[in-house]
Formats: structure tokens, C-alpha cells, sequence
């Protein structure tokens, strides 16, 4: 059985977690729970631990990119095959997880697989929208990407991710923090690592509040468009179709 691990980034998540990681328990048993506490100032830390989870508390807030990376990290020295990332807040359903996981067995070699907000799916679903202006923003990074990477983005921004070892060994080592949803489907492009998206029903928060406000919109769009023209800028590693990953190749941090 591969080694299977939930990484679930958290910063003052005390409401919502308990029930995050009752969910991931009770709907997705086969994968171990790893909260990564980012500098939590409530008891985000406490509640996870007492809920069952593993807790990796971080001394201070990294931001969700530095807990993210953490989580790979904690993923890669544990020897998982397979990393699932779903956010603290409530918001992926652990029952999705499957979807991801059937069609990443469905087609073997994907890297990682997105839970897409914005995918057609079944019309009986109840799908939880965001905003409009967050809708335009995402609708803009997915076309931006669609261009880039020469394969359709819906979701850039979704945090819902299964990823495979290879993926884990990348984003151990090399994890974006500044925005690091849309960014990092940009890296795995600048890899040659492939990636593909499935449709998946979201919830809306189940506690606390969202770091980004509505008039941080136009500033976000602004700053991750600049941030995807240097990402395109970045020195990688030319690795052929067939070679072996070029994040394989030294298994240390």
C-alpha cells in the first residue's frame, strides 16, 4: 500500500479545523493527517492534535507558500508516495479526495491533480461560488496559465491538490511563496512535470475569515502577474522527455 499523507496548512483555523480533520478521518482513512500550524496565534495547534492529527507548528507565520513547503518536506523525509494538500478552513470535502486519486490511477505519470471549482460537473451538485471579482481574477491566472503552459488552467488558484512522489521531491526542495497556487503550476510546466485538473464541489469557509480583502484584488492581480513573468525568467533544470526527474536526483533539503 503506498504511504499516503494529508497536508493541511492552517493559520488561526481554531473554528473550522476540528471539523477538517473529523472529515479527513472519517472520509479519507487511508491517508495520515498533517496540520501545519503557521505561527497560529489561537489554538489551532491544540484543537488538531486533540482531533487525532499530527501537528507541525511552525515558530512563526511563514505564509500559506513557507507551510506548504513545510508540509512536503515533513512528506518527503517520511518516505509518502502520494501528498494530498487541502485547506484548513473547511472547504475541500475529504470525499473529493477519491476523484483525485481514481484519475491520477486512471493516468498514470500525472504528477498532480487539481480539484477544479469551475469544471463541469454534475448539474444536481450544490457548488459553492466565490465572489464575481474573484471569479474575474481567477478566469484572468487560468487563461494567463492556459497560455503559458499550452494546456487549460480553470482553477489556478485552487489549494486542493493530490501530488505524486515526484511532485512531493519538487516541492520539498522548491515551493513558491509569494502565490504560490498559481506559481507553482508554472514550475511544474518550467519541470516538464505534467499535471491535469478534475471537477470537485467546494464548501464555503466553516470558520474565520479569508487573508485576501476586496481591495487587495486589483494589487493581488497586479503583483501575481508580474510574479508569473519572473517565474517564466527563472533558471531550471533542462531535463529531457524519458530522463529522470531532475528533482530526484538529491533526496536532501
Amino acid at each position: 500500500m503506498p504511504r499516503q499523507l494529508a497536508i493541511v496548512p492552517a493559520y488561526n483555523e481554531a473554528d473550522a479545523i476540528v471539523a477538517t480533520v473529523d472529515d479527513l478521518r472519517a472520509n479519507a482513512p487511508e491517508f495520515d493527517v498533517l496540520v501545519v500550524d503557521d505561527g497560529s496565534t489561537d489554538d489551532t495547534a491544540d484543537r488538531a492534535r486533540d482531533a487525532g492529527a499530527d501537528v507541525l507548528q511552525l515558530p512563526f507565520n511563514l505564509g500559506i507558500g513557507g507551510a506548504v513547503q513545510a508540509g512536503y518536506m515533513y512528506a518527503l523525509d517520511g518516505d509518502y508516495d502520494i501528498a494530498v494538500q487541502v485547506d484548513g478552513d473547511g472547504q475541500h470535502a475529504a470525499e473529493e479526495i477519491h476523484a483525485l486519486q481514481a484519475h491520477a490511477d486512471r493516468n498514470p505519470g500525472t504528477n498532480m491533480v487539481t480539484g477544479s471549482r469551475f469544471m463541469p460537473c454534475d448539474e444536481t451538485t450544490d457548488r459553492f461560488q466565490s465572489s464575481r471579482a474573484r471569479r474575474l481574477g481567477i478566469r484572468y491566472f487560468g487563461r494567463m496559465l492556459s497560455t503559458m503552459t499550452r494546456q487549460p488552467v480553470t482553477d489556478p488558484t485552487s489549494g486542493f491538490r493530490l501530488c505524486d512522489r515526484t511532485a512531493i521531491e519538487l516541492f520539498a526542495r522548491d515551493y513558491p511563496h509569494d502565490y504560490p497556487e498559481v506559481e507553482a503550476i508554472l514550475m511544474l510546466h518550467a519541470h516538464r512535470l505534467t499535471r491535469d485538473e478534475v471537477p470537485v464541489a467546494m464548501r464555503e469557509r466553516q470558520g474565520g475569515a479569508s487573508s485576501i480583502r476586496p481591495w487587495h484584488a486589483a494589487l493581488y492581480m497586479i503583483k501575481v502577474t508580474l510574479a508569473l513573468g519572473i517565474g517564466l525568467l527563472r533558471e531550471r533544470p533542462t531535463v529531457e522527455p524519458g530522463d529522470p526527474a531532475a528533482v530526484s536526483a538529491d533526496r536532501g533539503i
